[in-house]
């Protein structure tokens, strides 16, 4: 897909923007508010700075965005057409017709619908088969969930080619088995709000103590775990059955007051107001947003750092996320130039005190690209699996330049020297966008045989490659900065 159309340009709407943009997808927008390409503009800002600091892979070039005239140009030649519109099932039925009017006969239509039932929302439809709702969390370009939700007339094609698109973005499409109103998310979120406003109408607590209660508690669980799993734990080592044995009774006491909502009335409204205005300290929206998008990359980046660096929960989607982007990336591996292996962004967790990236993260690059160059010449996983790969044995690195949390970055490789047990390489650290030296590293690698614990000499066939690029390296010129120790002053 090269074409997305985006039919509304509130908060969910600009964030379905930014998210697709930043998979390089190009998309049009309509949306009649005067301020739609104001609010567009201030959200796309905002997930920039957010997904540089969250993403440490090379990231597409960003789609082109533009703002339709009319809803009809906008859906022009879509792959997707994502319908964000207000709540209002009279208004969703007029455009949710428009698109499927004019939309291409292959596109899937999304509607961001937070609790309309997708078999309500396909009335009037010609071609109800394509609609499915694809229900997103605020906001869009950071957290990964999409509940996908078909009506009666909705295909089975749709729902999957529905998920491949949002898989494609970067999302954790979940699909829904019946349709429901407010699907799962909504209704789990609701349960929570309707007790929150009681205790607050109760005046048990005011809207920062539960807040508090949520974000140093429960909330911190449910980041990594979610409900079940985290009961699971609670129950011990008898599991869950013991938990529900335990705990279930108590789901009879009159605890909680779910079933009932308190009146909105103007006075509680205005407490829960007032409130929420001193727990805000005078930060606006754009500042608020920038503090929640901050923390919610901290929490993935730190998700994404456990189970040996494969990542659990939503850390476990950014590391196949990444994975993807890198494997999409194309590799310049034309051996009469030097190689360009790897790219990335700078995360937020590899900046140190003095707010530049820290040393121990050059080495980590270092060694993404000494990996890049090892599957280049052949000794990939399988050839690792089999007891045989390439050991660094010595490395020296020179910190030329800095880096900050967002920096997009690109290294390079070149190869030195190469026999049938050893290969010298030098690789460098480039800013991408601005050419700046950043960092080198002098390496020699031995061809070791694991079961043997020895070096061993490579095989013919990995060989060929490393004579091939050593030949063609040798007429490059050669690194100033080659065979230099510790301390020698530069020339």
């Amino acid at each position: 897909m090269t074409k997305a159309a985006c039919i509304g340009g509130g908060v969910i709407g600009a964030g379905w923007v930014a998210r697709l943009l930043l998979a390089g997808v190009d998309v049009d927008v309509f949306d009649p508010s005067p301020e739609a390409e104001r609010v567009v503009g201030e959200v796309l800002a905002n997930a920039e700075r957010a997904i540089t600091r969250l993403v440490d892979a090379p990231l597409p070039q960003r789609g082109n965005l533009r703002f339709a005239a009319s809803l009809e140009e906008a859906v022009s030649g879509a792959g997707l057409v994502q319908e964000s519109v207000p709540e209002r099932l009279d208004l969703k039925h007029r455009v949710l017709q428009a698109i499927d009017v004019a939309a291409p006969a292959d596109a899937i239509i999304g509607s961001s619908t937070s609790g309309l039932l997708p078999s309500d929302l396909q009335q009037g439809m010609t071609h109800p088969e394509r609609l499915v709702v694809a229900h997103p969390y605020n906001p869009v370009y950071l957290l990964p969930l999409v509940e996908l939700v078909g009506g009666q007339q909705t295909s089975a094609e749709t729902i999957t080619r529905a998920t491949e698109i949002y898989l494609h973005l970067g999302m954790k499409p979940v699909i829904i088995k019946r349709e429901i109103e407010a699907f799962v998310g909504d209704r789990l979120l609701e349960a929570l709000w309707r007790e929150a406003l009681w205790l607050v109408n109760d005046d048990i607590a005011s809207v920062t103590d539960i807040d508090d209660v949520i974000r140093y508690s429960f909330g911190l669980r449910w980041a990594q775990m979610g409900l079940f799993q985290t009961y699971r734990i609670a129950g011990g080592e008898a599991g869950m059955r013991h938990f529900l044995h335990q705990f279930g009774p108590a789901l009879e006491w009159n605890w909680t007051k779910l079933m009932d909502v308190p009146d909105l009335n103007e006075a509680l409204i205005d407490r829960i107001a007032s409130q929420s205005d001193d727990q805000a300290e005078g930060r606006g929206i754009r500042e608020l947003e920038r503090i929640r998008d901050d923390n919610l990359v901290a929490i993935t980046r730190a998700l994404a750092a456990q189970q040996g660096g494969a990542g659990w929960g939503a850390g476990a989607l950014l590391r196949q996320h990444e994975q993807a982007l890198r494997d999409g990336a194309a590799r310049h591996a034309d051996p009469a130039d030097l190689l360009t292996l790897t790219s990335g962004n700078v995360p937020e967790e590899w900046i140190d005190y003095n707010g530049h990236m820290t040393e121990h993260r050059y080495l980590e690059v270092f060694g993404y690209t000494t990996d890049a160059l090892l599957e280049e010449i052949g000794v990939n996983a399988d050839y690792v699996a089999s007891g045989r790969s390439y050991y660094t044995v010595e490395t020296h690195i020179m910190h030329l330049g800095q880096a900050i949390a967002g920096d997009s970055y690109v290294t390079t490789t070149q190869i030195l020297s190469a026999d049938d047990k050893r290969l010298q390489v030098f690789h460098s650290i480039l800013n991408r966008e601005t050419q700046e030296l950043l960092a080198t590293a002098e390496q020699m690698l031995l061809h070791v045989d694991s079961n043997a614990a020895k070096a061993t000499p490579a095989p013919e066939a990995i060989m060929r490659r490393v004579t091939e690029l050593a030949r063609t390296h040798s007429a490059l010129p050669r690194p100033d900065s080659v065979g230099r120790h510790v301390g020698q002053r530069r020339s």
